[in-house]
């Protein structure tokens, strides 16, 4: 009963960690509204918070503490390709376009992938929220902290999902090309915001 209790902690505590509006979310709410390697995407943002979260359990989030000049050097350039993709996102406000759903090419996932994989990895953020923040709260459940690792890392699975195979519910209202140019807005002024706090923090 106490391993089904600390899931469910671990559970809420990452949840509450991943749904808020930032660069990777707003990435793979894109990519889903546009119905683009949309289960790439979503496995790479879960996998790669697994992979985070299970680190912080193991005590890296200690080593990671040791070293500021690293996460300072990635907090620069994580918030340096956070303001160019905001850049283009910003670009797109004037040349909005009705959306056209269609399957993503080996190209564009391979894009999709490089970009979700740069969000991830070169957003301090992510570290702190992983590594850091999850690792200390797993380190208080003692013996079931890998119980507690198991639920953050499910709460991480089921919102990706949601979001990416959810945001097609919204198709209707993004076939007209103001919505997209209100979404590509919020992108843009969510990306520029993040990775200018990143670099005035690095």
């Amino acid at each position: 009963m106490d391993g089904v209790l600390t899931v469910a902690a671990g559970f809420g505590t990452g949840l509450s960690l991943i749904v808020a509006i930032g660069a990777q979310n707003a990435f793979v709410l894109r990519q889903g509204i546009r119905r683009e390697a949309v289960p790439l995407v979503v496995a790479i943002c879960a996998a790669s918070d697994a992979v985070l979260i299970a680190l912080g359990v193991a005590g890296v989030g200690a080593v990671v503490r040791a070293q500021p000049t690293a996460v300072k050097v990635v907090g620069f350039v994580g918030g340096a390709f956070l303001i160019g993709y905001g850049i283009l996102a910003a670009r797109r406000l004037f040349r909005p376009a009705a959306m056209i759903v269609e399957g993503a090419t080996a190209g564009s996932r391979r894009r999709a992938a490089l970009t979700c994989l740069t969000m991830t990895w070169l957003n301090p953020h992510v570290y702190l929220d992983t590594v850091l923040l999850l690792g200390s709260v797993a380190a208080t459940h003692g013996t079931l902290r890998w119980e507690f690792a198991l639920g953050a890392v499910l709460a991480s699975l089921c919102w990706f999902a949601a979001l990416g195979f959810g945001a097609r519910l919204l198709t209707g209202f993004f076939a007209r090309p103001a919505s997209w140019r209100v979404l590509d807005g919020l992108v843009a002024a969510t990306m520029v915001t993040i990775g200018a706090m990143l670099l005035t923090g690095a």
